[in-house]
Formats: C-alpha cells, sequence, structure tokens
C-alpha cells in the first residue's frame, strides 16, 4: 500500500517538471526502482493509471528501470549483486559490506510535447 503515496509524489514530481518546461503533454514518464524498495511497479502503474486520467500525462505511457542490489566488500573490495537471503560476499566469504545499490527510487525522466 506503500505505492500509492510514493506514486502521488513521482507525479507531483512529474507535474512540476512538466509546468516547468511548459509541456502541453506528458507522453513518457521513465521510473527508477531499486530492488531493495520493495516498490513493486504494477501496483504504480495501477495508480499512475488512475492519477494521470484528466491530467496533461493522461495516456502517458511508463517504463521502468528496475536496479538489481548489490553490495561492495570491505573486505576484499569486490562488487557482488546480493541474494535475497545471502549476504556474504562471494569472493572471500566476507559478510561486512556496504550496500552500493538497489535502493533506488525516482523519476529518471519525462517526454513531453
Amino acid at each position: 500500500m506503500h505505492e500509492l503515496a510514493i506514486t502521488q509524489s513521482m507525479f507531483e514530481i512529474v507535474l512540476q517538471q512538466a509546468e516547468q518546461a511548459h509541456a502541453k503533454k506528458v507522453t513518457k514518464i521513465n521510473l527508477v526502482i531499486g530492488a531493495m524498495t520493495g516498490v513493486v511497479s504494477d501496483s504504480v502503474q495501477f495508480y499512475l493509471d488512475f492519477m494521470t486520467k484528466d491530467t496533461i500525462a493522461e495516456n502517458a505511457s511508463v517504463s521502468f528501470k528496475t536496479v538489481p542490489a548489490q553490495a561492495r566488500c570491505r573486505n576484499c573490495n569486490q562488487t557482488f549483486n546480493l541474494e535475497e537471503f545471502n549476504w556474504t560476499c562471494p569472493h572471500c566469504q566476507g559478510n561486512i559490506i556496504d550496500v552500493i545499490a538497489g535502493k533506488e527510487l525516482f523519476v529518471e525522466s519525462i517526454e513531453v510535447e
């Protein structure tokens, strides 16, 4: 259910940017969602379909770029993809890591007329 508030915030950003660009229509919304956010793209799409009605973004296509969860090991400095229940470095078996990707959640760009 947290997708509703997130989608509202992202849609406000889209409308603000479209207004600043003096756009007549938003044709595409490009979103980036990290795997660790727990945000479900189908839910975001559902809410956007509802929110965009009777706005300049009505019928805009939406693209989702999903960023996988990645970490860097502090022991060997190697970067690797995080698995859901295994946060051990596959290179040195260390478990002191920094999450470096997968928490992203933002409007990457919009396309307008």
